[in-house]
């Protein structure tokens, strides 16, 4: 009979254990979660407000809606100091290093969970070691090798050393979901006739798509917003990314607040974007890769 009253219940008033053995309800649960919700987006939802204030009467203002909205931000910050070149500047170069790096760290995470080779841990926790090291220590040495590898000031060696510093972090994200995927399949595969590259291709990364999604968001995002390195490397104009771009809007005495607010609103929306197209895969692909 108890078992019959419990199955009975809404189930909204299905009570669960929380933090701390605290009991709670599902509906405050969401509450709270609505709540943390409006916190998160509260900065960006007042940047999109200011950015359709008019420029003279953004100083000192709280309202939440704009007052007299304008779109003379947009036009303004998009034609103003190259923003436009700057804009596809940095999303060349983000696409790029994605690419790039799914593509090399799916063949390093595969050969790190399926093969055995001399010194496989060592050159493996070496990767790892790496992302203990703040990236503003390494400029002055991926500055030196830039000059020396004739990349210096090109968009070409800076999507090389975003790559290089993004290849860490996926190889050992990749690492633990290929590990987790049956060798059984992989041995289907192979006494089929398939080589290395074909398991890979036709097995492996379609079965770790989640984990793609993952690496490929972190990887875009890190690209697309970096700066200390992208005004170290680069000194010409027709160059620069977008977040050297943003800082040209902040001048030595004067600062055009509604062009910065709307170029800003601009350089979200791509990665906003991105996570919206692939948040069904990321929020599985971390998941499993915790798990993993």
């Amino acid at each position: 009979m108890a078992l019959i009253m419990q199955k009975a219940k809404p189930e909204a008033l299905i009570v669960q254990p929380g933090l701390f053995g605290i009991r709670r309800l599902n509906t405050t649960r969401l509450v709270v979660g609505i709540f943390l919700a409006l916190v998160s987006l509260a900065p960006l939802l007042y940047m999109l407000s200011l950015s359709f204030q008019p420029n003279e009467g953004i100083l000192g203002s709280t309202a939440v809606v704009p007052t007299n909205p304008t779109t003379s931000n947009y036009m303004q910050a998009w034609s103003q100091n190259s923003f436009g070149h700057y804009f596809f500047n940095s999303l060349s170069v983000a696409i790029a290093t994605v690419v790039i790096t799914v593509a090399f760290a799916s063949l390093a995470a595969f050969a790190f969970a399926r093969y055995k080779f001399p010194l496989k841990e060592v050159i493996f926790y070496i990767f790892l070691a790496s992302l203990a090291v703040p990236g503003l220590l390494l400029l002055i040495p991926q500055y030196m090798l830039l000059e020396r590898l004739h990349l210096l000031n090109s968009l070409v060696g800076l999507t090389l050393l975003y790559v290089g510093s993004n290849l860490p972090f996926t190889i050992f994200f990749l690492r633990g979901f290929f590990q987790g995927i049956p060798k059984e399949y992989e041995e289907a595969f192979r006494l089929e006739g398939a080589g290395t590259l074909r398991v890979l291709s036709r097995l492996i990364l379609p079965l770790s798509v989640p984990a793609l999604a993952v690496v490929s968001i972190f990887t875009f995002n890190a690209s697309w917003d970096e700066f200390p390195a992208a005004l170290t490397m680069l000194n010409t104009p027709s160059h620069f990314t977008l977040p050297i771009g943003l800082a040209d809007f902040i001048g030595n005495h004067t600062t055009a607040w509604g062009p910065l607010f709307a170029a800003s609103v601009i350089a979200t929306v791509p990665t906003v974007i991105v996570f919206v197209l692939s948040m069904k895969w990321f929020q599985s692909g971390v998941s499993l890769g915790g798990l993993r």
